[in-house]
Protein backbone atom coordinates (compact mmCIF):
# COMPACT_ATOMS: atom_id res chain seq x y z
CA UNK A 1 0.00 0.00 0.00
CA UNK A 2 0.87 3.51 -0.93
CA UNK A 3 1.04 5.63 2.54
CA UNK A 4 2.43 8.88 1.30
CA UNK A 5 0.28 11.86 1.95
CA UNK A 6 -1.74 13.12 -0.35
CA UNK A 7 -1.10 16.74 0.36
CA UNK A 8 3.11 16.48 0.03
CA UNK A 9 3.67 13.16 -2.10
CA UNK A 10 6.30 12.04 0.61
CA UNK A 11 6.34 8.95 2.82
CA UNK A 12 5.60 9.83 6.52
CA UNK A 13 8.18 8.37 8.72
CA UNK A 14 7.08 6.40 11.63
CA UNK A 15 8.25 7.44 14.92
CA UNK A 16 10.58 6.04 16.92
CA UNK A 17 14.01 6.59 18.26
CA UNK A 18 15.68 4.11 14.95
CA UNK A 19 13.62 6.61 12.78
CA UNK A 20 14.72 9.69 14.17
CA UNK A 21 17.97 10.32 11.43
CA UNK A 22 15.06 9.69 8.69
CA UNK A 23 12.32 12.53 9.65
CA UNK A 24 12.64 15.44 7.48
CA UNK A 25 15.41 17.91 8.02
CA UNK A 26 12.83 20.84 9.49
CA UNK A 27 11.43 18.55 11.84
CA UNK A 28 13.65 19.22 15.02
CA UNK A 29 14.86 16.05 17.19
CA UNK A 30 16.26 15.58 20.23
CA UNK A 31 20.33 16.57 20.49
CA UNK A 32 20.67 13.79 23.21
CA UNK A 33 20.95 10.32 23.50
CA UNK A 34 17.85 8.67 25.51
CA UNK A 35 20.57 6.57 26.85
CA UNK A 36 22.55 8.63 28.72
CA UNK A 37 18.56 10.17 30.90
CA UNK A 38 17.68 8.54 34.10
CA UNK A 39 14.59 9.05 35.76
CA UNK A 40 13.58 11.68 38.01
CA UNK A 41 10.07 12.49 37.73
CA UNK A 42 6.92 10.67 37.48
CA UNK A 43 4.20 12.08 36.13
CA UNK A 44 0.22 11.05 36.46
CA UNK A 45 -2.21 11.97 33.87
CA UNK A 46 0.00 11.83 30.58
CA UNK A 47 -2.32 14.29 28.24
CA UNK A 48 -1.40 16.70 25.74
CA UNK A 49 -1.32 19.58 27.68
CA UNK A 50 1.72 18.30 30.02
CA UNK A 51 3.33 16.64 26.90
CA UNK A 52 3.43 20.31 25.40
CA UNK A 53 4.22 22.14 28.49
CA UNK A 54 6.48 20.78 31.41
CA UNK A 55 7.74 17.89 29.23
CA UNK A 56 8.99 20.72 26.67
CA UNK A 57 10.55 22.97 29.11
CA UNK A 58 12.73 19.34 30.80
CA UNK A 59 13.60 18.54 27.05
CA UNK A 60 14.40 21.81 26.45
CA UNK A 61 16.81 21.70 28.86
CA UNK A 62 18.16 18.50 27.78
CA UNK A 63 18.62 19.74 24.76
CA UNK A 64 21.72 21.71 26.47
CA UNK A 65 23.04 19.28 28.19
CA UNK A 66 21.40 19.74 31.71
CA UNK A 67 18.86 17.48 33.56
CA UNK A 68 19.81 14.50 32.20
CA UNK A 69 18.67 12.93 35.70
CA UNK A 70 15.27 14.22 35.37
CA UNK A 71 13.51 12.28 32.96
CA UNK A 72 9.99 11.34 33.13
CA UNK A 73 8.20 7.86 33.33
CA UNK A 74 4.67 8.05 32.82
CA UNK A 75 1.83 7.10 34.60
CA UNK A 76 -1.99 6.70 34.64
CA UNK A 77 -4.60 5.55 37.06
CA UNK A 78 -7.53 5.41 34.75
CA UNK A 79 -8.34 2.59 32.80
CA UNK A 80 -8.59 4.98 29.61
CA UNK A 81 -4.81 6.16 30.59
CA UNK A 82 -3.92 2.62 28.82
CA UNK A 83 -4.57 3.50 25.42
CA UNK A 84 -2.53 6.70 25.41
CA UNK A 85 0.22 4.42 26.95
CA UNK A 86 0.57 1.66 23.97
CA UNK A 87 0.71 4.27 21.53
CA UNK A 88 3.52 6.11 23.37
CA UNK A 89 5.62 2.96 24.03
CA UNK A 90 4.96 1.52 20.73
CA UNK A 91 7.04 5.05 19.37
CA UNK A 92 9.52 4.47 22.53
CA UNK A 93 7.87 7.47 24.71
CA UNK A 94 8.58 9.94 21.87
CA UNK A 95 6.10 13.12 20.74
CA UNK A 96 5.97 14.93 17.82
CA UNK A 97 4.90 18.85 19.27
CA UNK A 98 3.45 21.06 16.39
CA UNK A 99 3.42 24.75 17.05
CA UNK A 100 0.63 26.76 15.31
CA UNK A 101 1.77 30.40 15.01
CA UNK A 102 -0.39 32.38 13.07
CA UNK A 103 2.93 33.00 10.94
CA UNK A 104 3.63 29.54 9.99
CA UNK A 105 3.67 25.79 11.74
CA UNK A 106 6.70 23.73 13.04
CA UNK A 107 7.73 20.93 14.16
CA UNK A 108 9.76 18.99 16.76
CA UNK A 109 10.30 15.64 18.66
CA UNK A 110 10.39 15.71 22.74
CA UNK A 111 12.50 12.89 24.01
CA UNK A 112 12.52 14.11 27.95
CA UNK A 113 9.75 10.89 28.67
CA UNK A 114 11.96 7.59 28.52
CA UNK A 115 8.90 5.08 29.44
CA UNK A 116 5.28 4.86 30.75
CA UNK A 117 4.01 2.62 33.77
CA UNK A 118 1.44 -0.22 33.36
CA UNK A 119 -1.69 1.06 33.91
CA UNK A 120 -2.98 -2.01 36.10
CA UNK A 121 -6.23 -2.02 39.45
CA UNK A 122 -4.20 -1.20 42.50
CA UNK A 123 -1.61 -0.01 40.50
CA UNK A 124 1.40 -1.74 42.47
CA UNK A 125 3.87 -0.72 39.27
CA UNK A 126 2.94 3.07 40.34
CA UNK A 127 3.72 2.71 43.71
CA UNK A 128 6.88 0.85 43.33
CA UNK A 129 8.09 3.51 41.00
CA UNK A 130 7.29 6.18 43.41
CA UNK A 131 8.81 4.62 46.37
CA UNK A 132 12.26 4.70 44.67
CA UNK A 133 14.32 6.99 45.99
CA UNK A 134 15.18 8.46 42.23
CA UNK A 135 12.64 9.71 41.79
CA UNK A 136 11.96 13.03 43.33
CA UNK A 137 9.18 14.75 42.07
CA UNK A 138 5.37 13.37 41.09
CA UNK A 139 3.84 15.99 39.31
CA UNK A 140 0.00 15.45 38.03
CA UNK A 141 -2.44 16.17 35.36
CA UNK A 142 -5.37 15.12 36.56
CA UNK A 143 -7.97 18.03 35.77
CA UNK A 144 -9.88 20.34 37.93
CA UNK A 145 -12.24 18.13 39.12
CA UNK A 146 -10.03 15.07 40.06
CA UNK A 147 -8.79 16.57 43.49
CA UNK A 148 -11.57 14.93 45.66
CA UNK A 149 -12.64 18.16 47.08
CA UNK A 150 -16.47 19.21 48.72
CA UNK A 151 -17.56 21.84 46.64
CA UNK A 152 -19.55 23.13 49.35
CA UNK A 153 -16.87 23.52 51.89
CA UNK A 154 -13.41 23.54 49.89
CA UNK A 155 -12.17 20.26 51.96
CA UNK A 156 -10.98 17.10 51.21
CA UNK A 157 -14.02 14.84 50.73
CA UNK A 158 -12.97 11.33 52.33
CA UNK A 159 -16.54 10.10 51.94
CA UNK A 160 -15.84 10.13 48.35
CA UNK A 161 -16.13 5.97 47.96
CA UNK A 162 -12.78 6.01 45.87
CA UNK A 163 -11.23 7.46 48.71
CA UNK A 164 -12.79 4.97 51.14
CA UNK A 165 -11.42 2.32 49.01
CA UNK A 166 -8.03 3.71 49.41
CA UNK A 167 -8.32 4.36 53.24
CA UNK A 168 -9.52 0.45 52.94
CA UNK A 169 -7.29 -0.85 51.28
CA UNK A 170 -4.05 1.38 51.28
CA UNK A 171 -2.23 -1.67 49.42
CA UNK A 172 -3.82 -1.30 46.86
CA UNK A 173 -4.82 2.24 45.96
CA UNK A 174 -7.32 3.41 43.27
CA UNK A 175 -6.43 6.77 43.05
CA UNK A 176 -3.39 8.63 42.30
CA UNK A 177 -3.26 10.34 45.62
CA UNK A 178 -3.98 6.61 47.64
CA UNK A 179 -0.66 5.67 45.43
CA UNK A 180 1.45 8.43 46.11
CA UNK A 181 0.54 7.77 50.17
CA UNK A 182 1.61 3.86 49.72
CA UNK A 183 5.11 5.15 48.07
CA UNK A 184 5.44 7.72 50.71
CA UNK A 185 4.76 5.31 53.11
CA UNK A 186 7.20 2.86 52.19
CA UNK A 187 9.85 5.89 51.55
CA UNK A 188 9.34 6.53 55.04
CA UNK A 189 9.99 2.92 56.55
CA UNK A 190 12.99 2.63 54.17
CA UNK A 191 14.32 6.05 56.10
CA UNK A 192 14.49 7.87 52.11
CA UNK A 193 13.47 11.40 51.51
CA UNK A 194 9.58 11.73 50.73
CA UNK A 195 9.06 13.64 46.73
CA UNK A 196 7.54 16.77 45.86
CA UNK A 197 4.34 16.73 45.07
CA UNK A 198 3.53 18.73 42.17
CA UNK A 199 -0.42 20.01 40.79
CA UNK A 200 0.01 21.27 37.06
CA UNK A 201 -3.56 21.66 36.73
CA UNK A 202 -5.28 24.79 36.28
CA UNK A 203 -6.70 25.08 40.48
CA UNK A 204 -5.56 28.69 42.51
CA UNK A 205 -3.50 27.23 45.32
CA UNK A 206 -3.29 23.99 43.35
CA UNK A 207 -0.13 22.74 45.63
CA UNK A 208 -2.57 23.48 48.67
CA UNK A 209 -5.03 21.13 47.08
CA UNK A 210 -2.74 18.22 46.66
CA UNK A 211 -1.07 18.53 49.89
CA UNK A 212 -4.55 18.97 51.86
CA UNK A 213 -5.68 15.33 49.16
CA UNK A 214 -2.41 13.64 49.91
CA UNK A 215 -2.20 14.30 53.81
CA UNK A 216 -5.73 14.31 54.50
CA UNK A 217 -6.03 10.75 52.78
CA UNK A 218 -2.79 9.59 55.08
CA UNK A 219 -4.28 10.78 57.94
CA UNK A 220 -7.36 8.19 57.40
CA UNK A 221 -4.91 5.31 58.25
CA UNK A 222 -1.82 6.56 59.89
CA UNK A 223 -1.34 10.04 61.93
CA UNK A 224 2.79 9.65 61.76
CA UNK A 225 2.69 9.18 58.33
CA UNK A 226 0.43 12.53 57.69
CA UNK A 227 2.61 14.68 60.08
CA UNK A 228 5.88 13.56 58.50
CA UNK A 229 4.23 14.10 54.77
CA UNK A 230 3.11 17.13 55.80
CA UNK A 231 6.21 18.43 57.72
CA UNK A 232 8.88 17.52 55.60
CA UNK A 233 7.04 16.90 52.13
CA UNK A 234 6.80 19.74 49.52
CA UNK A 235 4.12 20.93 47.12
CA UNK A 236 4.72 23.84 45.77
CA UNK A 237 2.00 25.85 44.02
CA UNK A 238 2.52 26.20 40.20
CA UNK A 239 0.67 28.24 37.02
CA UNK A 240 0.84 26.33 33.89
CA UNK A 241 -0.82 28.31 30.61
CA UNK A 242 -0.31 27.08 27.17
CA UNK A 243 -3.07 26.60 24.85
CA UNK A 244 -3.33 22.80 23.20
CA UNK A 245 -6.64 21.26 21.50
CA UNK A 246 -7.18 17.73 21.56
CA UNK A 247 -6.04 15.14 19.33
CA UNK A 248 -8.01 14.45 16.24
CA UNK A 249 -8.14 12.74 12.54
CA UNK A 250 -6.77 16.80 11.56
CA UNK A 251 -3.79 16.45 13.97
CA UNK A 252 -3.04 13.42 12.87
CA UNK A 253 -3.01 14.49 9.44
CA UNK A 254 -1.35 17.72 9.87
CA UNK A 255 1.84 14.97 11.48
CA UNK A 256 1.46 13.01 8.43
CA UNK A 257 1.38 16.51 6.46
CA UNK A 258 4.98 17.42 7.93
CA UNK A 259 6.23 13.96 7.10
CA UNK A 260 6.23 12.30 10.61
CA UNK A 261 3.63 9.08 11.40
CA UNK A 262 3.22 9.75 15.16
CA UNK A 263 -0.21 8.05 17.27
CA UNK A 264 0.15 10.65 19.16
CA UNK A 265 0.83 14.26 17.69
CA UNK A 266 0.19 17.47 20.04
CA UNK A 267 -0.49 20.23 18.36
CA UNK A 268 -0.36 23.56 20.58
CA UNK A 269 -0.18 27.38 20.40
CA UNK A 270 3.11 29.44 19.88
CA UNK A 271 3.10 30.86 23.92
CA UNK A 272 3.61 29.09 27.11
CA UNK A 273 4.07 29.99 31.00
CA UNK A 274 5.28 28.50 33.88
CA UNK A 275 5.46 29.84 37.21
CA UNK A 276 6.53 28.04 40.10
CA UNK A 277 6.46 27.87 43.51
CA UNK A 278 10.48 27.22 44.65
CA UNK A 279 9.59 24.88 47.45
CA UNK A 280 10.72 21.62 47.18
CA UNK A 281 12.01 18.93 49.46
CA UNK A 282 14.08 16.58 47.13
CA UNK A 283 16.09 19.04 44.17
CA UNK A 284 14.58 20.40 41.17
CA UNK A 285 15.60 20.51 37.24
CA UNK A 286 16.66 24.21 36.93
CA UNK A 287 13.58 24.88 34.86
CA UNK A 288 14.16 28.79 35.04
CA UNK A 289 16.77 28.29 32.86
CA UNK A 290 14.27 27.23 30.53
CA UNK A 291 12.31 29.91 30.30
CA UNK A 292 9.64 29.21 33.93
CA UNK A 293 9.12 31.73 36.44
CA UNK A 294 10.14 31.05 39.87
CA UNK A 295 8.12 33.39 42.06
CA UNK A 296 6.70 33.46 45.70
CA UNK A 297 3.78 35.68 44.25
CA UNK A 298 2.25 32.44 42.12
CA UNK A 299 -1.19 33.18 43.66
CA UNK A 300 -1.29 36.66 41.49
CA UNK A 301 -0.50 35.34 38.88
CA UNK A 302 -2.76 32.05 39.31
CA UNK A 303 -5.45 34.57 39.36
CA UNK A 304 -4.78 36.88 36.19
CA UNK A 305 -4.56 33.53 34.50
CA UNK A 306 -7.47 31.68 36.09
CA UNK A 307 -9.79 34.76 36.08
CA UNK A 308 -8.50 35.89 32.84
CA UNK A 309 -7.71 33.24 30.42
CA UNK A 310 -9.91 29.92 31.73
CA UNK A 311 -12.60 32.28 32.82
CA UNK A 312 -12.56 33.84 29.25
CA UNK A 313 -12.76 30.26 27.78
CA UNK A 314 -16.28 29.59 30.11
CA UNK A 315 -17.55 32.86 28.38
CA UNK A 316 -17.14 31.91 24.86
CA UNK A 317 -17.80 28.71 24.77
CA UNK A 318 -20.90 27.75 25.79
CA UNK A 319 -22.99 30.58 23.57
CA UNK A 320 -20.40 29.47 20.26
CA UNK A 321 -21.71 26.06 20.65
CA UNK A 322 -25.20 26.89 21.75
CA UNK A 323 -24.93 28.67 18.50
CA UNK A 324 -23.45 25.66 16.66
CA UNK A 325 -19.88 27.16 16.45
CA UNK A 326 -17.61 24.57 16.32
CA UNK A 327 -13.72 26.70 16.85
CA UNK A 328 -12.37 28.81 19.74
CA UNK A 329 -11.58 31.24 16.97
CA UNK A 330 -14.44 31.10 14.84
CA UNK A 331 -15.95 32.49 18.25
CA UNK A 332 -13.80 35.03 18.70
CA UNK A 333 -15.01 35.85 15.00
CA UNK A 334 -18.55 36.38 16.39
CA UNK A 335 -18.65 39.96 16.88
CA UNK A 336 -21.06 39.80 20.08
CA UNK A 337 -19.37 36.65 21.74
CA UNK A 338 -15.83 38.93 21.54
CA UNK A 339 -17.78 41.81 22.94
CA UNK A 340 -19.06 39.67 25.77
CA UNK A 341 -15.62 38.77 26.90
CA UNK A 342 -14.18 41.91 26.52
CA UNK A 343 -16.84 43.81 28.45
CA UNK A 344 -17.04 41.10 31.38
CA UNK A 345 -13.49 40.62 31.93
CA UNK A 346 -12.71 44.32 31.78
CA UNK A 347 -15.44 45.66 33.99
CA UNK A 348 -16.31 42.84 35.76
CA UNK A 349 -13.12 40.64 36.56
CA UNK A 350 -10.28 42.51 35.92
CA UNK A 351 -11.11 44.70 38.80
CA UNK A 352 -10.68 42.03 40.88
CA UNK A 353 -7.02 41.03 39.58
CA UNK A 354 -3.64 41.94 40.66
CA UNK A 355 -0.76 43.18 38.10
CA UNK A 356 2.20 40.79 38.29
CA UNK A 357 5.27 41.91 36.88
CA UNK A 358 5.33 43.09 33.04
CA UNK A 359 1.93 42.96 33.46
CA UNK A 360 -1.60 44.39 34.19
CA UNK A 361 -5.14 42.23 34.27
CA UNK A 362 -6.07 44.71 31.08
CA UNK A 363 -2.72 43.97 28.79
CA UNK A 364 -2.91 40.45 29.78
CA UNK A 365 -6.82 40.75 28.47
CA UNK A 366 -4.88 41.47 24.95
CA UNK A 367 -2.92 38.94 24.62
CA UNK A 368 -5.66 36.40 25.51
CA UNK A 369 -7.81 37.67 23.09
CA UNK A 370 -5.03 37.15 20.45
CA UNK A 371 -4.30 33.89 21.74
CA UNK A 372 -7.67 32.72 21.70
CA UNK A 373 -8.07 34.32 18.07
CA UNK A 374 -4.97 32.50 16.53
CA UNK A 375 -6.85 30.46 13.66
CA UNK A 376 -4.67 28.22 13.06
CA UNK A 377 -5.45 26.44 16.64
CA UNK A 378 -8.10 24.31 15.90
CA UNK A 379 -9.48 24.00 19.51
CA UNK A 380 -13.45 23.37 20.13
CA UNK A 381 -15.93 25.04 21.83
CA UNK A 382 -17.31 21.42 23.20
CA UNK A 383 -13.53 20.96 24.57
CA UNK A 384 -13.84 24.04 26.26
CA UNK A 385 -17.22 23.39 27.86
CA UNK A 386 -16.30 20.29 29.27
CA UNK A 387 -16.82 19.67 32.90
CA UNK A 388 -18.24 23.25 33.73
CA UNK A 389 -19.48 21.81 37.15
CA UNK A 390 -16.02 22.02 38.05
CA UNK A 391 -14.77 25.13 35.66
CA UNK A 392 -17.74 27.58 36.23
CA UNK A 393 -16.91 27.50 40.21
CA UNK A 394 -13.19 27.29 39.48
CA UNK A 395 -12.53 30.16 37.10
CA UNK A 396 -16.25 32.04 37.46
CA UNK A 397 -17.73 32.47 40.71
CA UNK A 398 -14.54 33.77 42.58
CA UNK A 399 -14.94 36.59 40.56
CA UNK A 400 -18.92 36.78 41.39
CA UNK A 401 -18.17 36.38 45.00
CA UNK A 402 -15.46 39.51 44.52
CA UNK A 403 -18.15 41.89 42.73
CA UNK A 404 -20.40 41.34 45.17
CA UNK A 405 -18.73 41.84 48.24
CA UNK A 406 -16.83 45.18 46.44
CA UNK A 407 -20.09 46.24 45.35
CA UNK A 408 -18.99 46.27 41.84
CA UNK A 409 -21.12 44.83 38.67
CA UNK A 410 -21.90 41.27 38.31
CA UNK A 411 -24.78 41.27 35.46
CA UNK A 412 -22.50 40.25 32.94
CA UNK A 413 -21.14 37.22 34.83
CA UNK A 414 -24.66 36.38 35.78
CA UNK A 415 -25.00 36.19 31.93
CA UNK A 416 -22.04 33.92 31.79
CA UNK A 417 -23.71 31.38 34.69
CA UNK A 418 -27.67 31.62 32.31
CA UNK A 419 -25.58 30.75 29.32
CA UNK A 420 -24.15 27.76 31.15
CA UNK A 421 -27.42 26.85 31.87
CA UNK A 422 -28.96 26.87 28.29
CA UNK A 423 -26.02 24.90 27.34
CA UNK A 424 -26.78 22.59 29.38
CA UNK A 425 -30.53 21.47 28.45
CA UNK A 426 -28.51 19.98 25.76
CA UNK A 427 -30.06 21.42 22.66
CA UNK A 428 -28.83 23.93 20.69
CA UNK A 429 -30.48 27.01 19.40
CA UNK A 430 -30.89 25.20 15.95
CA UNK A 431 -32.19 22.04 17.32
CA UNK A 432 -29.20 19.92 17.42
CA UNK A 433 -28.52 17.60 20.62
CA UNK A 434 -25.31 18.59 22.36
CA UNK A 435 -23.91 15.67 23.52
CA UNK A 436 -23.48 14.83 27.09
CA UNK A 437 -20.43 17.02 28.17
CA UNK A 438 -19.83 16.93 31.90
CA UNK A 439 -19.57 14.08 34.44
CA UNK A 440 -22.43 15.32 36.09
CA UNK A 441 -24.42 15.56 32.95
CA UNK A 442 -27.33 13.49 33.92
CA UNK A 443 -28.69 15.13 36.60
CA UNK A 444 -27.58 19.00 34.73
CA UNK A 445 -29.41 18.55 31.79
CA UNK A 446 -33.13 17.82 33.99
CA UNK A 447 -32.33 20.79 36.26
CA UNK A 448 -31.33 22.70 33.54
CA UNK A 449 -34.79 22.26 31.61
CA UNK A 450 -36.50 22.80 34.81
CA UNK A 451 -34.88 26.13 35.66
CA UNK A 452 -36.55 27.54 32.77
CA UNK A 453 -39.43 27.98 34.21
CA UNK A 454 -38.21 28.45 37.83
CA UNK A 455 -34.34 29.90 37.31
CA UNK A 456 -33.49 29.05 41.63
CA UNK A 457 -33.46 25.74 40.71
CA UNK A 458 -30.37 25.99 39.21
CA UNK A 459 -28.36 28.38 42.27
CA UNK A 460 -29.90 25.85 44.53
CA UNK A 461 -26.88 23.30 43.36
CA UNK A 462 -25.01 24.03 46.73
CA UNK A 463 -22.14 22.39 46.06
CA UNK A 464 -21.67 24.62 42.87
CA UNK A 465 -23.29 27.63 43.81
CA UNK A 466 -22.65 27.51 47.83
CA UNK A 467 -24.81 30.21 49.18
CA UNK A 468 -25.01 32.79 45.80
CA UNK A 469 -28.45 31.92 45.14
CA UNK A 470 -29.60 33.01 48.71
CA UNK A 471 -27.84 36.81 47.18
CA UNK A 472 -30.46 38.75 45.89
CA UNK A 473 -28.51 40.64 43.81
CA UNK A 474 -27.01 38.21 42.05
CA UNK A 475 -30.24 35.97 42.29
CA UNK A 476 -32.30 38.42 40.52
CA UNK A 477 -29.20 39.06 37.78
CA UNK A 478 -29.31 35.52 37.17
CA UNK A 479 -32.88 34.98 36.69
CA UNK A 480 -33.31 37.75 34.68
CA UNK A 481 -30.82 36.81 32.12
CA UNK A 482 -32.42 33.45 31.71
CA UNK A 483 -34.94 34.26 31.30
CA UNK A 484 -33.69 36.48 28.23
CA UNK A 485 -31.79 33.91 26.53
CA UNK A 486 -34.88 31.48 26.53
CA UNK A 487 -37.00 34.15 25.35
CA UNK A 488 -35.21 36.18 23.37
CA UNK A 489 -32.45 33.66 22.26
CA UNK A 490 -28.45 34.00 22.90
CA UNK A 491 -27.56 36.63 21.03
CA UNK A 492 -30.55 38.96 21.94
CA UNK A 493 -29.31 38.45 25.39
CA UNK A 494 -25.55 39.39 24.92
CA UNK A 495 -26.36 41.99 22.42
CA UNK A 496 -28.51 43.50 25.44
CA UNK A 497 -25.74 43.10 27.94
CA UNK A 498 -23.10 44.35 25.62
CA UNK A 499 -25.24 47.53 24.68
CA UNK A 500 -26.22 48.52 28.10
CA UNK A 501 -23.97 51.20 29.74
CA UNK A 502 -22.62 50.34 33.12
CA UNK A 503 -24.56 53.46 34.93
CA UNK A 504 -27.88 51.68 33.94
Amino acid sequence: MDERDDTTGRTPVRLSLATLGDLPADIATPGYRRADLSAGIVHIGLGNFHRAHQAWYLHRLMQQGRAVDWAIVGAGVRAGDAAMRDRLLAQDCLTTLIELDPSGISAEVCGAMIDFLPVEEGNAALVARMADPAIRIVSLTVTEGGYYIDPATGAFDTGHEDIRHDAAHPDRPRTAFGAMVAALRRRRAAGELPFTGLSCDNLQGNGAILRQAVVSLARMTDGDLADWIDSAGAFPNSMVDCIVPATGPAELALARELGVEDAAPVTHENFRQWVIEDVFCAGRPPWDEAGATLSGSVHDYEAMKLRILNGGHQIIAAPGDILGIQAIADTMAHPLIKALLRKVATAEIAPHVRPVPGMDPLSYLDLVDRRFSNPRIKDTTRRVAFDGSSRQPGFILPSVHDGLRAGTPVDGLALVSALWARYCTGVREDGTEIAPNDPRWESLRPTAQAAQDDPGVWLAMRDIYGDLGDNPVFARAFAHRLGMVHADGVEAAIRDYVDTSPDS
